[in-house]
Parts: structure tokens; sequence; C-alpha cells
């Protein structure tokens, strides 16, 4: 899902310190999000300018934000967002105060609370000290703040020939304004809002003569914003958080509902729900999961995509939001630059001054060759869900175009592969949801010439076709639905020709230009389960390997085993674990009728959940599991990231082996699971075309057993149970 320059695709390493990396550990940095703008700030609530700061539309416009009480940082005492993910909170207390004019206060004496959340583009902060002492504490209060607006590729280390113009900082009572002019002639301002009146103020620094009395708070309120505020005060804040609160319950309120008998499943169940919200933006088209923060905190057309087949048995409204957005920006030109070719689904979408200028081709990107086949993937998934191709009727003509899109690219190969090779230098050179420059190579570690046909573009394209034919002979095309499972059946043929290695009884990862295979094992091929296209044999075959150590960690599946040449467990791609990734291959697995493995797989992302807060993060490195030992966060991951946040329910529905039949107005379940440790499970309001369903699952010794507790609406839902 990452982006870059073409020279690599991962967020950059390179030139950190190790205080630099521990500051970027995503682990320690926290996040608020309404909209498109987003705060990423450390444990006390600080910007530092490191990999924080207050971003809108890709720029950050806040870089630095520091309290400082007595001229020092507070100690300590905790810090975190609310459950909900709407507010942001630490408490300190004050490290030991020299004197001014009476005895020196000592440490551990004023209670100080920074409170904030984020509404209508705006930073909302209470600043509260409470003394706890005999005597009257007076100290200096200071907040440094500074503006960088530097691009969100620069904060990633893109470095630039030039950039624009700093403003005249305007600074008035309570508030200070800076601005920038940038190359793409846009003005950018961030104001800075104090509801008390400053001692001393500049462009730089805020300073209050505080003093404290016994058990009575001294509040400062603060805004942050793209222009000055009203005076900033306990109604504005409350008015604020009111609103921030009550939008965030709603969009946690869509769709059906999980409840678990395990406090802690729970709480991940619950965390992952809460993440998906934060990151779901309400655009024109409907609601759209952002990729991930803080990197990606824009539309995705793949990871989008991914995060809504994760959770389409649950919600429907995410799917039509994504399919609306994605379909409304559909290719319609050719652009080298841009990748884009007439019927293309999009890649991403950036608002920042470098995209659009052109430095980057990211205002409108397309460079990923597996996001047109998967929008057609998401449309038959919602139609099925929904109950028929009519629900997608709006969507016909981009289904169309995307195909023949799909149709057109493949023509060009011998075998009707779908390719991919960027336009130019600036595009991404791997263009599948590996995207890093190392991501694929053949089995000696050297670099494959283009054009590229990756293993897993092709199931998606396969099952594409096969999408196409269902919905096509439902709206009685009979010839375009003949046409596109003949295209269907001639792919599986030659995949199974051309990708099969009998020796290692197992998928190539890609073909290159030549024709010659990447005799690299990957967990790209269990996205082919997902699709699918394997003979039953082989799909064993491959269960049984992704499922040994040479894949699986202990906590989930790696992208590659140790004797791939690339290996490397710290790598972006070539080695670490993704969640999203691990889901899809148990997904496929499931399709397959693999049972145990997918409870096992569902145990050991649970399990990394624990440590990571329950949130699991865009990825983790594969290093083995060992005793006692947590699992490795990759220092510059995105957390939260939508299509981890999404994985637990897509693994949670392969556990319970349950799939929703609108058409028919049935719940199938085969073969039901539980994860380890839990013996029941609800999922409440399942909606199936007009009906509301309560669907119980409960352990009864050695078998998992399922049942309609309740159902309300006119019509019968039936429930059949598969063993």
């Amino acid at each position: 899902m990452n982006q870059g320059q073409g020279m690599t695709q991962e967020p950059a390493l390179q030139g950190l310190d190790t205080q630099e990396l521990i500051e970027r550990s995503p682990q320690r940095l926290f996040v608020l999000k309404e909209g498109d703008t987003f705060l990423v700030a450390d444990i006390y609530g600080d910007v530092t300018g490191a990999a924080d700061g207050l971003f809108v539309n890709d720029t950050r416009l806040l870089s630095t934000f520091r309290l400082r009480f007595g001229g020092r940082r507070p100690s300590l005492l905790s810090g975190g967002v609310s459950q909900d993910n709407v507010f942001f909170a630490a408490h300190m207390t004050n490290q030991p105060l020299p004197p001014l004019g009476d005895a020196a206060t000592p440490e551990g004496v004023v209670h100080v609370e920074r409170e904030r959340l984020l509404w209508c583009g705006r930073i909302f902060e209470r600043i509260r000290l409470l003394n706890y002492g005999h005597a009257p504490v007076r100290a200096p209060l200071t907040i440094d703040f500074g503006a960088d607006f530097r691009d969100m590729f620069e904060v990633r280390g893109q470095r630039r020939a030039q950039r624009g113009v700093a403003q005249p900082a305007i600074v008035g009572e309570r508030a200070a304004q800076l601005g920038y002019e940038g190359l793409d002639k846009v003005l950018r301002n961030v104001s800075i809002s104090f509801s008390q009146l400053p001692s001393k103020l500049d462009e730089r620094h805020a300073e209050f003569g505080v003093e404290v009395l016994q058990r009575t708070p001294w509040e400062l309120y603060i805004e942050v914003g793209p222009d000055f505020s009203e005076t900033p005060g306990r109604a504005r804040h409350r008015a604020a958080a009111a609103s921030a609160r009550r939008s965030m319950r709603q969009r946690q309120r869509r769709g059906a509902r999980t409840y678990s008998s395990a406090r802690l499943f729970q709480h991940w169940m619950d965390k992952s729900r809460a993440d998906l919200a934060l990151l779901t933006t309400e655009l024109p088209t409907g609601p759209y999961p952002y990729a991930g923060i803080p990197w990606f905190s824009t539309p995705f057309g793949r990871d989008a995509i991914v995060t809504a087949l994760q959770t389409l048995w649950l919600d429907t409204s995410l799917a039509h939001g994504v399919l609306s957005f994605l379909a409304r920006n559909q290719a319609e030109q050719t652009s080298t630059f841009r990748d884009s070719e007439p019927g293309k689904i999009m890649h991403e979408t950036r608002k920042g001054e470098m995209a659009a200028v052109d430095e980057l081709p990211f205002a409108k990107y397309y460079g990923g060759v597996d996001t047109t086949p998967l929008f057609i993937v998401l449309a038959g998934a919602y139609a099925a869900r929904m109950g028929g191709a009519d629900e997608i009727a709006a969507f016909w003509p981009a289904l169309n175009n995307a195909v023949r899109w799909i149709e057109r690219s493949s023509a060009g190969h011998p075998d009707g592969f779908l390719t991919y090779a960027r336009g130019e230098s600036s595009g991404l050179a791997n263009q599948g949801w590996k995207d890093s420059d190392d991501s694929v190579f053949h089995e000696d570690g050297s670099s494959p010439e283009g054009p590229i046909a990756l293993i897993e573009v092709q199931g998606y394209a396969y099952r594409a076709y096969l999408t196409m034919a269902e919905l096509a002979a439902a709206r009685d095309e009979t010839d375009a639905a003949a046409h596109w499972k003949s295209r269907a059946e001639a792919l599986r043929r030659a995949v199974e020709q051309r990708f099969w290695l009998d020796d290692l009884a197992f998928y190539a990862l890609a073909l290159d230009g030549t024709g010659r295979p990447c005799r690299v094992r990957s967990s790209n091929v269990g996205h082919l389960l997902y699709c699918g296209l394997p003979s039953p044999g082989r799909a064993q075959a491959v269960i049984r390997q992704l499922l040994t150590g040479a894949f699986d960690s202990g906590w989930g599946i790696r992208t590659l085993p140790p004797e791939a040449a690339r290996y490397n467990p710290m790598s972006y791609h070539n080695g670490s674990v993704w969640p999203h990734d691990v889901v899809l291959c148990a997904a496929g697995m499931a399709r397959y009728g693999e049972r145990d493995g997918i409870v096992h797989l569902m145990s050991g992302m649970f399990e990394a959940a624990t440590f990571f807060g329950m949130r699991l993060p865009e990825l983790f490195c594969g290093f083995k599991r060992e005793a006692g030992e947590p699992p490795i966060a990759y220092p510059v991951a995105c957390l939260p990231q939508a299509w981890a946040a999404g994985s637990v329910f897509m693994l949670l529905q392969a556990t319970l082996g349950l799939h929703v039949d609108t058409a028919r107005m049935t719940l199938h379940v085969t073969q039901p699971r539980l994860p380890h440790d839990i013996d029941r499970l609800e999922v409440r309001h399942i909606k199936v075309a007009d009906q509301l369903v309560d669907l119980g699952f409960q352990r009864v010794d050695q078998r998992v057993v399922a049942f309609v507790e309740r159902q309300s609406g006119a019509r019968q839902v039936h429930l059949s149970v598969h063993d």
C-alpha cells in the first residue's frame, strides 16, 4: 500500500539515530484524526517535529507544540487516547520548581493535565493545573510552537530543490498566526489562540505567569487551526467535545456488532472497530477508510477495497462508499507520469504542495496493477451481500470500463496475464501490494526484468472475470457472461501451467518479462487461495506450507520464508508480518476447508495484538516467536492502519465459517470454530435485506453450536449449518 519516489517505497529508516527511531516508534506516538486533519504527538502531548505534528491535506502545519512548567517538562504520570479515539489526555506533575521569592516547590505538588481533541480541522486543548500543596505555587507556564509547512513527503525524507516562502508572523494579544505560500501559490496558515492573556507572546512562544492557589484549578484553553478563532474557552471546548464524540459514536454504530465472553478479546474487537471509525472519513461519495496514520491518511484504492471486503459481512456502507469514490475517480486518459489508462482504478490521491506542482505523480496516481480487478471483486461481493446485481447498477459502466482495461492490458501477454511496468521513473517500480523496490526477485536474489506478472494479481483478475460473468448473467447479458467466464477459465489454466513449480509444490512469486518464473515461495500465494483459483490438491499443498515454521512466525504468516535470498525479518516486505496479508491467507484457507489452521492464526494475531495495546500495526517484524518475548515492532509502521484494524473481522468470519446469503435469506455456517479460550460469541444486528438477525455461537464439549437468538423484520432468515 506504500508509495514513494521510485527509489525506495518503504518509510525511510536510513540516517536516523537510535533516539530518533525511538521517537518515531508508533507505539510511542498518539493519534487523533478528524476528516482530513490529524495530529500525532508523544505521550506528554508534545509535538517535536520528528514524525509528529498537525497535518492537514498532506501538509504539516504544526511542527512544534511543547508545554513547559517552571522552565521544565513536567514528570509524566500517564498518557493516552480514549477508547473511542476522540480525546487525548496526559497526566503529569511538576518537577521541583525554583523559588520565585518564596520557598521552592517540591516535586509532585501540582497536577498538570492536558486534554485535547480535534474538531472542524482544529485542535481544542485544555491545560488544567491543580495545586495539592499547602501554599500557592508561582511558576511560568510556557507553550512553544512552530510551523514548518512541510509536505508529507518531505517529512518522510524527500528532499526538494526549492520551497515556497514563509510569510511574516502576525502576533496579537492572545493569538499568533504563521503562514507559508507554497510553489502551488496556495497560502497555508496556522493560528494559535489562547483563552488567557499571555505575559509574553511572539511568533514562537507564549508565556503565562501562573499562580495556582491551593485546591483551586487554573485553566488555559488553546485552539490551533488554519485561521484565528473566537476567544477559546470552556463553552467552545465542551461544544466541540460533544460534537466530536457524537460524530464518532455515529460512525461506530454502523453495521452489526460482535460480543465475546472473553474480555480481552472483546477489547481487541472494540479497539479495531474504533480505529476503523477513526480512519473513516465522510466524503461526498460516502464513508471512506483512509489507509493509515501518519504516512497514508488519504484515500488509497487497494487498502480501502481490502478493508471493505474485511468488514462487508458486518457493514455494507463502507463498501458502497469505496465503490462510489473509486468509480468517480476512474481514469479516463492515458498518462505515463500518473500510470493512468482509461478504465484503471486509482491507487492513491494526495492534496499536498508537491503533488499539486507535479514534483510527484500522486495528486491522482494509478500505479497499482491490482486495484482495478479488486474493484470488480468488491463490487461482486457487495452485490451478493446486498442480494443481487441490481444493487450495483450505478457502477455497471465503471465495471465495464475496468474489465476492458484488464483485457487490454493482458492482451499483449502470450498467456493473457495481467502485468505491470511503470511509465516513468517517478512512479512505483513495483505495483502490487508489496510495492517496495526490492520485493520482487528471482531465486538468486537478482531483480527481474519487466513487465512483471505477479501471482496474486492473476488470482484477482480470475476472480474479476468470474464476477463480471455472474453479474452479466444476472442482467441477462448472456454473451458477455459467456465471454468473461471463458476468459476466467483460460486464465486459470494458464496460471496452473506456468506458475506451478512441481519441485517446490508451490506457485512462483511472479513471471518476469521473458516468462521466467521467480522461483520464490511467498505469502502472495495465499491471496490466490482467497480468489479460489488453485485446484484442490495444489491448494492443500500450499496451505500445508503456509502453516509450517518456514512461514508461520508464531505471531502470523511471514511474507517470505527464511530460505528466500532477500529474506530479512526487519524489512518492509521481505520477511515481515502484515496482519491483512495473514487474514487473506486465512480466508483463502477457509475457502478450501481448512479449519484448525485458521484458529491457530487467529490465536497468533490476538496474542500479538495484546502486546501492541490491542491495536495491530500495519506490520511488525517476522522474527520467530520465542517463549516469554513479545513480537518485535517495525519502527515506522502506520498505527492505526485500516486494513490492519479490519483484519480481526475477516479472520473472525473465517473462523466462524459464516456466509451471508441475502438472495436466499439464509445464513450459512460451515464447521464453526471459536478462538481459543472463548466459549461464547454473539453477532448482533446482522442485516439481511430488511431483516436484523442476532446470531450466537456456543462451545459445547468439543463442538461449536450456532443458533439464531432473535430476529426482527418482515421476512424470516434461515440458518443452515454444515458440518
